[in-house]
């Protein structure tokens, strides 16, 4: 059983890690971290739990033998907690937020973090320290036009609206997330400037050899959770040599699968995989790309990488069902 210790324990993201790893076979949870909830149990803030855990949240690491850390705090928070605590010097440490992401931030004390994409780095995070997990819609995205990048085939500029759930935003209400601004609504924000698009750029244009243009436009939609994105590209592949690729590309992918029927978001709502659609329009080769942002966006791929970086099966503790109906 490997120790697991979670910091900033109280968000959506958290909540997710947590109910996964409960029932992860080879994990045991030995500290929850929460400024503003300890003392507390769980169960009080993710009231899922109820019944599934009598943890409490505590204000501070009271077991530093630890395997992983997992840091949900917050961007901007993770560096400073690291500075603050000092780890043994076994502990791996996955952050869900974007302080070590781009590769001029990922310097930590003389070790690099991995940029933490299984279907892109997977044999560099299976030797690595430190994991930076990717954002909700750079995973998305990424996971949209990768086997073109790889391919040399991004050449032409990539058009991408994605649109995600309220859950994306974070616990904490604000003007943009409460129900009646929220429900029955629909809005785009931060149009071909989002913070996603900077570590997007740097797998892309490493993949593909050269500077890749994007063109983001994110989108707010009135539903709590998942990721709907689409992206179109000109392109000379036809339809089945866009397949072959794609397919080629996700050979070995333990949660990312290819498809050429249309798709629909709640096939991916509670579960962590990946679901891609290819199609072709004349000239323009389109690609939707869908995942839940709670999963596969965040806690879901922080566990893959766990389970990469300790030699288990990469879907362990992941094969989660989703409710289409």
């Amino acid at each position: 059983m490997i120790k697991v210790g979670i910091v900033g324990g109280a968000g959506y993201a958290a909540g997710e890690l947590i109910r996964i790893l409960l029932y992860h076979p080879a994990v045991e949870i030995t500290s929850i971290l929460s400024n503003s909830h300890a003392n507390e149990f769980v169960h009080v803030v993710h009231k899922d739990l109820l019944g599934e855990t009598t943890l409490k949240f505590e204000k501070a690491l009271p077991n530093q033998d630890l395997d992983v850390l997992f840091l949900c705090s917050g961007h901007g928070k993770a560096r400073a907690f690291l500075e603050g605590n000092l780890l043994p010097k076994k502990t791996k440490i996955i952050d869900l937020g974007r302080d070590f992401r781009l590769a001029a931030d990922a310097d930590w004390k003389g070790e690099k973090f991995v940029y933490g994409l299984p279907e892109a780095y997977k044999s560099s995070i299976q030797y690595a320290k430190y994991i930076a997990n990717p954002g909700c819609f750079a995973t998305a995205i990424q996971l949209a036009l990768l086997p073109l990048a790889a391919a040399g085939q991004l050449t032409n500029p990539a058009h991408i609206n994605a649109t995600t759930g309220s859950t994306g935003a974070g616990q904490a209400a604000t003007a943009t997330t409460h129900f009646t601004w929220r429900n029955n609504n629909i809005s785009f924000y931060k149009p071909f400037t989002h913070q996603h698009l900077d570590e997007i750029q740097q797998t892309l244009k490493e993949k593909q050899g050269g500077v890749v243009e994007l063109n983001f436009i994110p989108m707010r939609g009135d539903f709590a959770r998942g990721i709907f994105a689409t992206a179109y590209t000109e392109s000379d592949l036809s339809l089945e040599e866009a397949l072959q690729l794609y397919h080629a590309y996700y050979k070995d992918a333990a949660l990312t699968f290819i498809t050429d029927r249309p798709l629909s978001l709640k096939e991916v709502v509670n579960t962590s995989k990946c679901l891609i659609s290819i199609e072709k329009h004349g000239k323009q080769l389109l690609i939707t790309s869908i995942i839940d942002n709670l999963l596969k966006g965040a806690s879901g791929q922080a566990v893959q990488n766990m389970n990469l970086l300790f030699g288990f099966d990469e879907k362990l503790g992941l094969q989660l069902k989703g409710s289409t109906f």
